[in-house]
């Protein structure tokens, strides 16, 4: 399942979800209040920037993103930026959650003509235990499993608003020759509600659950953009000194955009990029807690410099990075890829030019052509090719 592009009506439509889930789990003068403050951004510096940096200035003044970027994009990315700055992270996880994001693919399906949905898929809701598992042929085993977690700064973010991206997931590993490929994606605990170590177990407790459908464990993917993916390197730092399970490693990790060290001065913000250093360091700060350090390894795996627990931690087929050029996390990536690369494991990246964070989910749903919206999931899956293989070749 492919379904085209965001369209101005999905858009409609996801903020009719939204709001009555606003009233529900924020009220109604909480969410007043947070809309009048939005008003002056947009009903006046919104269009001006716009406008002024799209038609006004010249192309060298403009950021790498908006130099390329459709007037959609832009958009979009600008009210992005102004949300994860102003708006709080209580009002946020809204806009993520099960409540929205559900209805929101199910109606962008039927748009589409689809009145069930291509793929088996089911809430696991065990002890400590949350996620969606999907999988083409829920009768069979899968002959591959992609364990993910998303992003959102540990504060938002959920399963279902991943849903779309993993079944188009789903669809190009069918493409390129797994016959019924799945995917687990854990809804782990959203702080203020717990903090660390609370994620890390329950990511540990979703490993578990990955083992116990896949063929083996190098036949499993482990996978996470942001905070999901500082969630996954923290697991395969428990894993290999998890003394039943570090023969069980899986076959390969693909980390997008990862949040690597959770309070960092090369944390900054960039012209191009949505996130913002100060609700980063607000997010970091609240995960971390009061009873751990931000420079602890398993809090932030980008502290690791140790290059023997990297070698016992990683993969066994190896590692593959891919984030955005012009990201605010991308100097902090570079440095884990050079710790790992020192530590003799097999690693690669790919660095989109031009590109923010997480751009594989986000080029999902706001590129225009087919192939630009897939491009980041197929260099996702030509990597796993590459190292796992395709059973029958």
């Amino acid at each position: 399942m492919i379904l085209s592009q965001i369209a101005w009506s999905d858009c409609f439509v996801f903020l009719f979800f939204l709001a009555p889930q606003l009233l529900i789990h924020v009220g109604f003068f909480e969410t007043l209040l947070v809309g009048i403050e939005a008003l002056p951004f947009l009903l006046f510096k919104l269009p001006y920037q716009l406008i002024r940096e799209r038609y006004f200035i010249s192309n060298a003044q403009k950021s790498p993103f908006a130099r390329q970027a459709t007037l959609f994009q832009d958009l979009v990315i600008r009210c992005v930026r102004y949300a994860f700055a102003k708006i709080p992270a209580a009002v946020g996880k809204i806009f993520f959650s099960k409540g929205v994001a559900l209805p929101f693919i199910r109606f962008r399906m039927l748009r589409h003509g689809l009145f069930r949905s291509p793929v088996f898929w089911k809430e696991v809701n065990r002890d400590k235990l949350k996620g969606i598992y999907i999988i083409p042929d829920a009768t069979r085993r899968p002959d591959i499993v992609v364990y993910y977690c998303h992003g959102g700064g540990f504060s938002m973010g959920s399963a279902y608003f991943y849903l779309e991206f993993l079944i188009v997931w789903i669809h190009l590993l069918q493409e390129a020759g797994y016959e019924n490929p799945a995917v687990f994606a854990l809804d782990y605990t959203l702080v203020p509600q717990a903090t660390y170590p609370t994620q890390v177990q329950e990511t540990l407790a979703g490993y578990k659950y990955a083992l116990s459908v896949a063929p083996d464990p190098s036949k499993i993917i482990v996978s996470g953009d942001s905070a999901g993916a500082t969630l996954v390197l923290s697991l395969l730092l428990c894993l290999s000194d998890y003394s039943s399970l570090k023969k069980s490693l899986p076959g390969l990790a693909v980390i997008i955009s990862p949040w690597a060290a959770i309070v960092s001065q090369k944390n900054q913000n960039t012209p191009s990029d949505y996130l913002n250093a100060d609700s980063l360091m607000l997010y970091g700060r609240q995960y971390v807690g009061t009873r751990a350090s931000s420079d602890d390894s398993l809090v932030s795996p980008g502290r690791c410099k140790d290059l023997n627990w990297w070698k016992r931690a990683s993969p066994t087929s190896g590692w593959f990075f891919i984030y955005g050029a012009e990201e605010v996390f991308a100097p902090e990536t570079k440095d884990l890829i050079a710790v790992l690369g020192k530590a003799g494991v097999k690693v690669t990246q790919h660095e989109e030019k031009d590109w923010i964070h997480a751009w594989p989910v986000v080029k999902l749903f706001l590129c225009n052509s087919r192939a630009e919206r897939v491009s980041g999931l197929k260099v996702m899956v030509e990597a796993i090719v590459e190292r796992i293989g395709v059973p029958g070749r």
